[in-house]
């Protein structure tokens, strides 16, 4: 499966080769972020800005480069991996890197409660190292631990409520 889109053919071809549903999709995200992020308060009383203001610039981010992403679609221009972001079209996907990675993204989902947020951000760090190449599993479960302690700590100092530090021992 190669990573290059084909050429459309000489003379006006058929506009099926190029990905619109792809510049489409992430204008689609960033308009689904926005609509959620008008629900969320823009700005706070404790710390100025809000929950709503990150995911504003995210959706805002998205749209902008979903219609640059459709620029490049229209100006037929190719999509070949380069040299310096060393990848490899040939090569087909790592799923056990992939499944890892999403067990990562969905692990607070169903761990924060009952763990707290520095257990499940240590968890979900550990996981992402893995499936990036990391076999260094207990220095990665150290360093999850303490990024995890350390926010923690730093955004119940600016008043968020995130829940007890350790819920299951009572902390």
């Amino acid at each position: 499966m190669p990573n290059s889109i084909p050429e459309a053919p000489a003379g006006g071809g058929s506009d099926t080769a190029r990905p619109w549903w792809l510049g489409g999709l992430v204008v689609a995200l960033g308009c689904l972020c926005l609509y959620g992020a008008f629900s969320l308060p823009q700005a706070a009383r404790y710390a100025g800005i809000g929950p709503g203001l990150f995911v504003t610039l995210v959706g805002g981010g998205l749209v902008l480069l979903g219609l640059i992403l459709l620029l490049q679609i229209a100006r037929d221009e190719q999509f070949i991996p380069q040299d310096t972001e060393d990848a490899s079209g040939g090569e087909s996907a790592h799923w056990p890197a992939f499944f890892t990675a999403l067990a990562a993204a969905l692990a607070p989902i169903f761990t924060i409660e009952r763990l707290g947020m520095p257990i499940t951000a240590m968890l979900s760090f550990a996981l992402v190292a893995h499936a990036f190449g990391s076999r260094k599993t207990v220095v990665n479960v150290l360093v999850g631990a303490v990024l995890g302690a350390l926010s923690w700590l730093l955004f119940t100092r600016l008043g968020l409520q995130l829940g007890g530090f350790l819920p299951m021992a009572g902390i």
